[in-house]
């Protein structure tokens, strides 16, 4: 026979239950708020010992208090963050997840997630963008948002509607994800065929290409902006493409594509397009981000271990 479990052992396996139920929303929160699958990560392992040491019989909402501390620790991490990408080498793109397994990310809805839009979110303050996140995505309360920002409602609502203004005039509205898919396949198609006039037929006047290799030879530093700037990019190395294996993947809610070198993942690439076409063009060099978008795979089948 086995011994019965002690009210401690009983109280934190309880415990373990409660954070491996949340934990899908707490990396989404976190994530949305870095830009960051790793940063992410670190903040909601942060949060497990945090409930580990918190005395668990005065938390009258375990929802609210883990929710709270994943919040605050991402606005935290997300203010020091800012200082360490002054010092990034060329565009800033955020780490892409594979939403394969889970399209919203944790997410009641799957806002704020592309990678357009979390590239805008990054013009916010890191608690605008928290607020932004917890009401479009989470869909929590005004007066939830408040307690957990430490701010009036009031102040919350404005802040909400600063956010959706302002992302609003920048963000154009989207084309849905077949069409999505149908323009990147296009997209790779003329750029692996050398041809220009086709990819300029595919992108509109003000397309910009961002490529984000933090310093890697080959990645451009500087945004380019320009339809036949970013068609003749796109094709500029003529041994670029025949070198590469292209893999269909889904990143972010969105189709994009892994493309291989000798057998391993190398870069990532996606794009943002409206009924008017293509507007922006995502290129993911830096290994570590193709190292943690490979680990993303995985992470929706390890959510149930702390």
């Amino acid at each position: 026979m086995h011994p019965e479990a002690s009210p401690v052992e009983g109280d934190l396996s309880e415990a373990v239950s409660v954070f491996v139920e949340l934990r899908p929303r707490l990396f989404g929160i976190a994530y949305r708020v870095l830009g960051s699958a790793v940063e992410a990560e670190d903040v909601v392992q942060e949060v497990w010992l945090r409930w580990q040491r918190t005395d668990r019989a005065v938390v009258v909402s375990p929802v609210a208090f883990l929710s709270s501390t994943t919040t605050r620790l991402a606005i935290n991490v997300a203010q020091s963050a800012r200082v360490r990408r002054e010092t990034y080498i060329g565009p800033w793109l955020p780490e892409p997840v594979d939403t394969s397994n889970d399209p919203g990310a944790g997410a009641e809805r799957a806002e704020a997630l592309e990678l357009a839009l979390l590239l805008l979110l990054e013009k916010l303050s890191p608690a605008e963008r928290a607020a932004y996140v917890l009401r479009e995505a989470f869909d929590y309360a005004y007066h939830d948002i408040a307690h957990i920002l430490r701010l009036s409602p009031v102040n919350v609502r404005k802040i909400v509607s600063r956010a959706r203004k302002h992302l609003t005039e920048d963000k154009r509205d989207s084309v849905d994800a077949a069409e999505h898919r149908k323009l990147l396949d296009a997209f790779v198609a003329a750029a692996r065929q050398g041809d220009v006039a086709s990819l300029e037929a595919l992108l509109t006047p003000d397309a910009v290409s961002l490529s984000d290799g933090n310093g890697m030879r080959g990645a451009a530093r500087v945004p380019v902006v320009g339809r036949a700037r970013v068609a003749n990019l796109s094709t500029a190395h003529p041994r670029f493409w025949p070198a590469v294996e292209v893999e269909p993947v889904e990143a972010n809610g969105r189709s994009g594509v892994m493309l291989h070198r000798d057998g391993r993942p190398a870069t990532f690439m996606t794009v943002a397009a409206t009924c008017r076409g293509i507007h922006q063009v995502m290129w993911v060099f830096n290994p570590s981000k193709i190292a943690a978008f490979i680990a993303s795979r995985s992470r929706r089948a390890a959510l149930g271990t702390v």
